[in-house]
C-alpha cells in the first residue's frame, strides 16, 4: 500500500509505502463514538459547584412563627425554596474520567485514519522546519497546498518550537506529536497533514 509524498510547495517528490495494518482498516461507528465521548469526557474541567443550604452564609432566625400567621412552615431563609436560598441536588466537583481499554481506543483511531486515507484527506508532507518562528511562512505552507481555509492537523515526528511556535497562531491549525495523535482531532479536522519521518512512529505506536 503507498501514498505520494509532497514538499510544501505541493510538488510530488516520491512515494511511501503505508502499513495496511493501520490505514486499512474498517470503522466502526460505535467504536469511535465510545472513544470520541471517552476523550471529551476526559477533558471535562468538572469544577462546577453549587452551595447546599447548609452552605449559605447568613442568619438561621426562623422567619415567621410555625403557628398561627396562616402562612406555610418555614425555618429559616436559607432555604432552596428562596431566592438567595441553596440548591437542591446541585453540581459538585467531580472527575468525569473513566476507563477504557487501549485495543479500543487504538482501534478507533486507526479506522479514522483509514477513513481519512481512503476520503483523500490525509497528506504525507516531506520533514520541513523552519529557521525562526514566522506566521507568515506556515501561511504560506497551506496556500501552497491549498488548505489556506481549512480545518488542518499537522503532525509532526519531535518537538520543533520553530515549527510549533509558527502555526499556533493560526486559529485553524492544529499542530500534534505523535504521541498526542488522538481520534478526536483526525475526526474534527477538515485535512490531515503527517510528516514523513512521524509515519515510523505511528507504525511504533499502532502497528
Amino acid at each position: 500500500m503507498e501514498a505520494n509524498v509532497i514538499n510544501i510547495k505541493n510538488e510530488e517528490v516520491g512515494k511511501v509505502k503505508l502499513n495496511e495494518k493501520i490505514f486499512n482498516q474498517d470503522v466502526k461507528e460505535h467504536t469511535v463514538w465510545e472513544v470520541v465521548r471517552w476523550q471529551l469526557a476526559s477533558r471535562r474541567a468538572g469544577t462546577a459547584s453549587t452551595k447546599t443550604r447548609a452552605e449559605i452564609r447568613g442568619s438561621r432566625r426562623k422567619i415567621l412563627p410555625q403557628k398561627g400567621t396562616g402562612n406555610a412552615r418555614h425555618g429559616d431563609k436559607k432555604a432552596n425554596i428562596f431566592v438567595g436560598g441553596g440548591v437542591v441536588h446541585g453540581p459538585k466537583p467531580r472527575d468525569y474520567y473513566y476507563p477504557l481499554p487501549k485495543k479500543v481506543r487504538k482501534k478507533a483511531l486507526k479506522g479514522v485514519l483509514s477513513m481519512k486515507l481512503k476520503d483523500g484527506e490525509l497528506i504525507i508532507v516531506e520533514d520541513f522546519t523552519f529557521d525562526t518562528p514566522k506566521t507568515k511562512k506556515a501561511v504560506e505552507v497551506l496556500k501552497n497546498l491549498g488548505l489556506e481555509n481549512s480545518k488542518v492537523l499537522l503532525v509532526i515526528p519531535t518537538k520543533d518550537e520553530n515549527l510549533m511556535k509558527s502555526f499556533r497562531n493560526l486559529p485553524k491549525v492544529k499542530i500534534l506529536l505523535v504521541e498526542g495523535l488522538n481520534t478526536y482531532d483526525v475526526l474534527n479536522a477538515d485535512k490531515v497533514i503527517i510528516m514523513k519521518s512521524a509515519l515510523e512512529k505511528i507504525d511504533e505506536r499502532l502497528g
